[in-house]
């Protein structure tokens, strides 16, 4: 199902806003290089472990009213996942993912803090996605757009709920099809991200996002898509804070996802769809 004009229009007015507000100059601003890797990761249809390494860039920033969020993967599968029919080199996936949340009581200068809540605000952002790889090749675009709850703990628990209205135009290299962009129905999603402490003693930080998202009507080839659990997780060691070098430049740590129905594609009869991945990883701020 397409989204209604009106809707997709409110939509990109909101990523216009956020585009000219990530223009300001920003308060504040984290940026980090990443690296992690795990051996347990899967792929619809592919009942094989894959083992992947995965480079990623993320930028954090903040301004007078809001937030800005943008992380870019770089994601490298071993021939489990292979390039194309018949290789024997890995798939590559590029997947970018910008955030803008606006900060409704910094914007009005009005409290909306309530029980747990410090914060009210609002989201949009948009996913953007290529991967060149056998079996899919997804090409996936997507707008999201919502309200965002900021819980008052050490650190940060953002909690949202997102409108998702999302396309993909696949290509199978077994049977040599190409399906035309496909949009999916309107589907919610209901998302947290943190970062909080957990310890004085021993720099650790407890990092990730959960995503519960709700199905989105048919698939490109008419099948049913299933509800969708996206857990990853991370503790992570401040090493500089540590030996006294400098607090948040240097971290290691273990990471785990949970990935339930991925891409919305069911697990029944599907092994491939359900991924439990364990990962070491390591990433300097500057």
């Amino acid at each position: 199902m397409k989204p209604q004009p009106y809707k997709r229009t409110a939509i990109l007015a909101l990523l216009a806003a956020s585009a000219c507000t990530a223009a300001q100059a920003a308060d504040w601003s984290d940026t980090s290089l990443s690296y992690r890797y795990g051996t347990k990761f899967a792929e619809p249809f592919n009942n094989q472990d894959i083992s992947k390494s995965i480079v990623n860039l993320t930028s954090v920033s903040g301004y007078k009213y809001g937030t800005n969020f943008v992380s870019a993967d770089l994601l490298m599968s071993d021939d489990k996942d292979p390039s194309s029919v018949g290789a024997k080199t890995g798939a590559h996936e590029a997947y970018v993912l910008y955030r803008h949340t606006l900060d409704l009581g910094k914007v009005t200068g009005a409290n909306y803090a309530f029980g747990p809540v410090r914060g009210v605000g609002l989201t949009a952002g948009f996913d953007f996605n290529s991967k060149t790889d056998a079996g899919y090749n997804s090409k996936k675009r997507m707008l999201v757009a919502g309200p965002t709850l900021m819980l008052d703990v050490p650190g940060f628990l953002n909690v949202s709920l997102l409108a998702l209205w999302e396309s993909n135009a696949p290509y199978n290299g077994y049977s040599n099809t190409a399906v035309d962009r496909y949009r999916y129905k309107t589907h919610p999603m209901l998302t947290a991200a943190w970062g909080i402490p957990i310890g004085t003693a021993i720099p650790l930080s407890f990092e990730g996002f959960a995503n519960f998202i709700g199905t989105k009507g048919k698939d490109e080839f008419g099948g049913d898509t299933a509800t969708e659990t996206n857990i990853d997780m991370q503790l992570m060691y401040d090493v500089g804070a540590a030996m006294g070098s400098g607090k948040n430049v240097f971290k290691v740590g273990v990471e785990y996802q949970y990935w339930k129905n991925k891409f919305g594609n069911s697990d029944h009869n599907n092994p491939g769809a359900t991924a439990k991945t364990p990962m070491i990883r390591a990433e300097y701020h500057f």
